[in-house]
């Protein structure tokens, strides 16, 4: 009996992509604050699918489309002339049940095009439980790639990576020989405690400090609630896998 464990790579940043890139694996995408977290809320609060577009003019394109809804943030900020953005809070409570939402952030919705030929997940602490029971199930080689910020390392998606890693590796049905895996569960480790106050000198932290953002970044480290939802990318758009 063939008892090999599946293996987990963890990609830093989207430059790296192409170094990692195995078509038979399956890529998790991860941009924690805050794009792969408004994902796994929109779902949790019923959207039905999402569009992850790449300008904001495709976005618009979407507009008056029925059921449709929009949403834009550059540089953290949501944009003009949009209702909706890269809050988690825009989509609670809100009426999303059986919806498309159109969505372009600065970085999140530009890797998972960059990984769309992959087999393509989103994970955020709002559904990694979730996540790990796919990818269990899934039962193919891994690679989390962290979205970092136009195209360089951050510490939030690194720190993620390396919670979703360990609980990989305490499944028993992965292993992995990657230093950036090994750093990034160290850097979870190191942090886990309290990643708010962990992350309080990180480039992020340092170039965002309104209450709205801040009010975000302590949901997306701590959500309140857990989604049992996977988004998995199928034919252009993210879907709730089946499993």
């Amino acid at each position: 009996m063939n008892m090999r464990k599946n293996d987990i790579k963890v990609c830093l940043t989207t430059e790296l992509f192409n170094s990692y890139n195995n078509l038979n694996t399956t890529v998790v995408v991860v941009d924690l604050l805050r794009a792969t977290s408004v994902i796994s809320t929109a779902f949790h609060y019923g959207i039905e699918s999402i569009i992850p577009v790449m300008s904001l003019d495709e976005a618009l394109s979407y507009k008056n489309k029925p059921n449709h809804i929009i949403a834009a943030e550059r540089n953290t900020l949501l944009v003009d002339g949009f209702k909706f953005g890269n809050s988690p809070f825009h989509y609670i409570d809100k009426n999303l049940k059986g919806k498309t939402l159109a969505l372009t952030t600065t970085n999140g919705t530009k890797a998972i095009h960059m990984a769309k030929t992959n087999k393509l997940i989103t994970a955020s602490f709002v559904n990694i439980d979730a996540v790990v029971e796919f990818l269990v199930k899934d039962n193919k080689d891994v690679v989390i790639l962290c979205s970092g910020w136009k195209g360089l390392y951050n510490l939030e998606d690194t720190v993620f990576a390396g919670a979703l890693s360990e609980k990989l590796i305490s499944s028993k049905f992965f292993s992995s020989n990657c230093d950036s895996l090994t750093s990034s569960i160290q850097l979870y480790l190191n942090g886990k405690d309290n990643l708010y106050k962990y992350l309080e000198n990180s480039s992020y932290r340092r170039r965002n400090s309104t209450k709205e953002v801040l009010k975000d970044t302590k949901f997306c480290l701590n959500p309140t609630f857990k989604s049992d939802a996977v988004p998995i990318f199928i034919k252009g758009k993210l879907k709730k896998a089946i499993f």
